[in-house]
């Protein structure tokens, strides 16, 4: 594959502080969801949409959820599929035109559709789909193939001050978090914007192939993704993008996400950046009020049940629920937030 190098403008110092985990968690739980008052709903087949190729973060999320909905006994018939295209523009316009009214749809969606959606100018936008519910969070990882010349971070990024266009950067759609990450790293040691050379892919896995590869010199994703590759050692990290290391997976409600173990972090190591990625979801338009809040409540059975518990410490995942309304008012938050930074990158006017 040819190495694209994405256009970024002057950058503006930004400061990006990680999301604290939980924050949603410590609201009482009578202000973000109601019960189901159709006793019947979860009966019927819910399809999750993971708007990316299969092997990504919203792949793994959407089938996590599905294992989780059927071992909790929260809801049996969950279905999950694939819809490619433009950072989840695609899926998205999907499920405003096409799964309009349909209460037992949902799609997985997070702060790279977010960018994705500016970027591409898509016609459609978060207002013309449902809010339901945000998820969980995960701070990034900056990767190197395991035999690698870079064993370090101070290694890679020394290249890539001597020769910007040398370093080619993999990661998700342009204008998503990873995307975002390399552009305030590059601003951070000093290197022009406009000089980053970034491989925009469609998905985790199509990432995780070109790396393997050697196709790219690095790669950028969220923490769970690649932690199987990185345990394995077929790939070397370098840095996570957290505040400071530490250990274990706080309780709901704690004050801050811990940053995994598995390298330092990037400022740690002098390069002060700090960025996490949250996942939540969205369901289409006109659906009706009492599948709203259905869909809410099973969201929200299915994030309190033990299984969940478990898989968010298998992937260094932290829970930052929010729902329903909440999550509406967050999300029109973080397009502002993020319009701001991608404006500052050069990537929207």
């Amino acid at each position: 594959m040819i190495a694209l190098a994405m256009a970024f403008g002057a950058l503006a110092p930004v400061a990006l502080a990680a999301p604290a985990a939980g924050v949603a968690a410590a609201l009482p739980v009578a202000a973000q969801t109601a019960e189901c008052a159709n006793p019947e709903f979860a009966n019927d087949t819910i399809e999750i949409m993971a708007p990316a190729a299969p092997g990504g973060g919203w792949d793994t999320t959407a089938r996590e959820m599905q294992r989780v909905f059927q071992e909790s006994g929260v809801a049996d018939g969950v279905e999950v599929y694939n819809v490619e295209g433009a950072g989840g523009s695609v899926g998205i316009a999907q499920l405003a035109n096409d799964e309009k009214g349909n209460d037992h749809q949902l799609m997985m969606m997070g702060l790279v559709m977010v960018g994705a959606i500016a970027t591409n100018q898509s016609p459609v936008t978060l207002d013309d789909v449902t809010p339901i519910a945000r998820l969980t969070t995960e701070f990034e990882v900056v990767v190197v193939p395991a035999d690698s010349e870079y064993q370090t971070l101070d290694d890679l990024m020394a290249a890539f001050q001597a020769d910007p266009t040398a370093i080619s950067w993999g990661g998700g759609s342009a204008g998503g978090t990873d995307h975002i990450l390399v552009g305030l790293m590059a601003q951070a040691v000093g290197v022009d914007p406009t000089q980053v050379n970034y491989v925009p892919f469609s998905g985790g896995g199509e990432a995780l192939a070109a790396i393997l590869g050697g196709q790219v010199t690095a790669g950028v994703s969220g923490v769970g993704e690649w932690i199987d590759q990185i345990e394995a050692g077929e790939l070397r990290a370098l840095a996570v993008s957290g505040a400071a290391a530490s250990s274990g997976t706080p309780e709901a409600g704690a004050a801050a996400s811990p940053t995994p173990t598995i390298a330092p972090t990037l400022k740690e190591q002098g390069v002060d950046v700090e960025l996490a990625n949250w996942r939540g979801l969205m369901a289409p338009p006109e659906i009706s009020d009492e599948g709203r809040q259905c869909l809410i409540t099973l969201v929200q059975q299915m994030r309190d049940s033990e299984e969940w518990q478990a898989t968010l410490a298998q992937y260094g995942w932290q829970d930052y629920f929010l729902a329903g309304d909440e999550y509406g008012t967050f999300l029109t938050e973080e397009r502002d937030r993020v319009t701001t930074i991608l404006q500052e990158l050069g990537l929207v006017a």
